[in-house]
Formats: C-alpha cells, structure tokens, sequence
C-alpha cells in the first residue's frame, strides 16, 4: 500500500503545478522534480510495489524520512512560501508522507505474501 500511494503522490506533484496553478518557476519545477525522483525511487526499491529492486527497505525508509522533511522546508528555501497552492502541497504532504513511513510496516519484495486478493479462487481453478 505504502509503495502505490507514492506512485500516486508522485504523480500528483507532476500534474499539481498544472491542476492549482502554481506561479513561482520554482515551485513548479520543485513539484515535477519531487514526482520525478518518488516515482523513480519508489520503482526501484525492494518494496513488493517496485520494479527493479535494488534499493533495500532501509534506505527506503531513511529516504522518505528525508523526503518527508525537505518538503516541508522547500517552500522556505526555494522561497515560494508566499504562494498558498504549492506550500500547502508541500507541507501537507510533507507531514502526511511522514506519518505514512511511520505507520507503515515494511516488507520487502521477498517477505510479500503473494496475496493477489482473491481469496482462494486460485486454489478453485487450479
């Protein structure tokens, strides 16, 4: 789960300088940038939602608590506070992706169950 919000917030901060108007040039390439990298890091970590695989959990981890407290700061040191759309964003999120890494319980690709959600239909049409 922790591993498809990201996609999602990923792409949210790609379309959001687009969807809410951002006006500050550094706002919006702060936005895109940010998407960029949480789609690309969270593909290639060893998260049962990645692709490649070849980021461990750990530096997952330490990762979105990074992540978590730069957004939070990007407004003040790109200077686009003023702007309420993007700095809303960013600390919202920022907060948000926090509590996310601490709430979350982390399984590597290895550890996933398989769980495909359908409940022993596989075993019926084996």
């Amino acid at each position: 789960m922790h591993g498809l919000i990201e996609y999602a917030v990923g792409v949210l901060f790609i379309v959001a300088p687009f969807l809410f108007g951002f006006e500050a040039d550094s706002a919006i390439a702060a936005s895109i940038v940010v998407g960029l990298v949480l789609l690309a890091f969270t593909s290639v970590s060893a998260l049962p939602t990645g692709l490649v695989r070849s980021i461990s959990v750990g530096v997952h981890v330490t990762a979105d608590i990074f992540l978590a407290v730069l957004l939070v700061a990007l407004p003040f040191l790109l200077g686009f506070r003023d702007e309420k759309a993007p700095t809303a964003l960013f600390i919202t999120v920022g907060v948000l992706h926090l509590l996310l890494t601490i709430a979350t319980r982390f399984r590597t690709a290895d550890e996933d169950d398989g769980d495909d959600g359908l409940d022993g239909l596989d075993e019926a049409h084996a």
